[in-house]
């Protein structure tokens, strides 16, 4: 027992060391954004130096009034006029330097702020699919929204308040030593303190932030979930039973901000019972000071003003301190974005082999492939299949039995686990991914339709791309009627996922975007499994427009959608076990025939 304790220590304390080290990476990794705008930080500094001391030579003006001319007895209203000036004139230079300050500040953490989010999202945008797999939606909203929006707060509020609360704390010390340096000497007792409280803190704050930041990205992914789902909610009346688990995941986010409230007001009064302690003491002692005619009044007055502003800096940087803890934690969660390497790469320069558009000719072939989402459970064991250019075959089987799991390794969304895939000879991993991209065209189940007009929803904003060109597509597809008929035309606004078309009206917009973008390989993921029967006509003559001089993989549900394809393959738990025209397959007798029998059977049911 003594011997494992000692090892679960040891592992305990390798993983904490291993933690601080990936957070000061990702701190270090933050801070280097800020290289672009040092001289910003710089004018920033300048600009406090000069906004502070004015600020500090305030109470040693009405010292100067009160030791130098009245407690000697002078009646110059001219000399105190002219302090008085004084007073004015450096209050409007700590105005100005301020202002400049903040202005100069914002605008370096504001643009900072906005380059990490653009470069997340653009990171985020590469990586692989598998990665979509593991980690909730939610999260990556938070980590795109206010997890840089809490780094923002680092740059605007917590790097101002070190600057210029640090800047302060510095030029009192020095003016209190100028005073008093006895006086001085008892208020730095008070330090050791601050920074044994400090310490304390600090691991149980950053577990309150990090709880709260885990239950708020629980929370925005249950929100996002059930506004997806909230016809499947509402068909099958779930109003009540998600309502109980949102109001489960409310409160959880409710108790953890609540823990950290308790334990920010407990630091920060903390604090302030300190500073109402140090002032009483200094007043105390000064006092007796006076009264014994070793300190003048004056210097009892400055050395007050100055211990009271010793603590509002300490204060503020101690409340800026729960900001800090938040920040280190949304910097770990971006960091660990930022590190994660996408398992799907692009060639090294040396291996890449380009294929020209225009020159391909759209041969496919899937050489002895294996795969599968974890490679101890491949879901496709063993494939061989060969596709001429130009040619159609459809891929049938029951579900689950791997016919849209054969396409993920065609586009690339992964990666076989053994044997390869070729386009025109080349191993499409020696292929830049934006151009597979173009060679290969994707249309699925659920066309994904964009919050814009229809026009960029086919051309997908790429203004490069002509409107005529977009209109001569939706007329070769059949969907240029459809479209005029809308209020807009063209210009029709379309919410989020084309909520306001039917399904075979967004079918058609993604057959119009296949168009305008010529790929030479077209790939339909069950593109009429819930469309009607008259809306599937329209969609089969739009394929067969689409089609034509394509290579063409059609995986169908419906046997009606394939029986006019060059081939046909039938796939059973990952593997191809016939293959041939309707014709051939029927005349087998095997497999197909009962698929077949059993589409008629349901067809004369309906």
């Amino acid at each position: 027992m003594p011997n494992s304790s000692a090892a679960a220590l040891k592992a305990t304390q390798a993983k904490d060391a291993a933690d601080k080290k990936k957070s000061f990476e990702a701190f270090r990794a933050i801070l280097a954004y800020g290289k672009p705008h040092k001289w910003a930080f710089a004018g920033v500094f300048v600009c406090a130096v000069l906004g502070i001391s004015a600020d500090l030579l305030q109470p040693y003006l009405v010292k100067i009034v009160i030791d130098d001319h009245l407690a000697v007895g002078g009646r110059d209203m001219g000399y105190i006029a002219t302090i008085a000036g004084i007073y004015l004139g450096i209050s409007i230079v700590s105005f100005l330097f301020t202002y400049l300050q903040n202005n100069l500040l914002q605008y370096a953490g504001q643009s900072i702020v906005a380059r990490i989010r653009k470069d997340l999202f653009q990171h985020i945008s590469k990586l692989s699919m598998s990665y979509f797999d593991r980690v909730h939606r939610g999260s990556l909203v938070t980590n795109v929204s206010s997890d840089t929006e809490t780094i923002s707060q680092f740059f605007t509020q917590v790097l101002l308040s070190l600057i210029r609360d640090g800047m302060t704390l510095v030029l009192i010390i020095v003016f209190m030593f100028q005073l008093d340096t006895t006086l001085a000497w008892y208020s730095m007792i008070v330090l050791p303190v601050i920074g044994l409280v400090a310490f304390l803190f600090r691991r149980y704050l950053r577990q309150a932030y990090q709880v709260t930041r885990s239950r708020l990205s629980r929370l925005i992914g249950f929100i996002a979930e059930n506004l997806s789902g909230m016809g499947l909610i509402q068909a099958f009346r779930q109003e009540e039973e998600q309502t109980r688990r949102f109001n489960e995941n409310n409160q959880s986010y409710w108790e953890a901000n609540m823990r950290e409230v308790r334990a920010n007001v407990l630091f920060n009064r903390t604090f302030d019972i300190l500073g109402n302690v140090a002032l009483v003491t200094v007043v105390w002692l000064g006092g007796l000071a006076v009264f014994h005619e070793h300190m003048a009044v004056g210097v009892l007055y400055a050395f007050t003003s100055y211990i009271r502003q010793f603590f509002q800096p300490i204060n503020q940087i101690t409340m800026q301190w729960n900001t800090f803890q938040s920040t280190t934690v949304s910097m770990d969660r971006i960091w660990k974005i930022f590190s994660t390497e996408p398992e799907v790469k692009d060639p090294e320069p040396d291996k890449t082999c380009r294929l020209r558009l225009s020159e391909a000719r759209g041969r496919v072939d899937f050489n002895h492939i294996s795969f599968g989402y974890s490679e101890s459970k491949p879901v496709i064991p063993h494939l061989d299949l060969h596709l001429k250019p130009g040619e159609m075959v459809g891929i049938v089987g029951t579900t689950g039995a791997g016919k849209s799991t054969m396409i993920s390794p065609l586009n690339r969304f992964y990666d076989v686990n053994s044997g390869s895939i070729k386009i025109d000879g080349a191993d499409i991993r020696d292929i830049p991914q934006q151009q597979l991209h173009r060679l290969v065209g994707l249309i699925q189940q659920e066309p994904y339709l964009f919050a814009g007009t229809v026009l960029d929803n086919v051309r997908l904003f790429q203004e490069d791309i002509s409107r005529e060109k977009v209109m001569d597509a939706c007329r070769f597809v059949g969907a240029h009627d459809m479209i005029m008929r809308m209020s807009g035309g063209y210009d029709t606004l379309l919410s989020e996922r084309g909520s306001g078309l039917s399904a075979g009206e967004r079918q058609l917009i993604s057959f119009a975007r296949i168009m305008v973008f010529e790929p030479r390989i077209l790939i339909l993921d069950e593109a009429t499994a819930n469309l009607d029967s008259h809306t599937e006509q329209l969609v089969q003559s739009a394929l067969a427009n689409v089609s034509t001089g394509r290579t063409t993989l059609v995986i169908a549900h419906r046997l009606s959608t394939v029986m006019h394809a060059d081939r046909i393959l039938v796939m059973k738990d990952g593997r191809a076990i016939e293959e041939g025209t309707h014709d051939e397959l029927l005349a087998m007798h095997g497999y197909y025939e009962q698929l077949y029998n059993h589409a008629r059977q349901a067809a004369d049911e309906e």
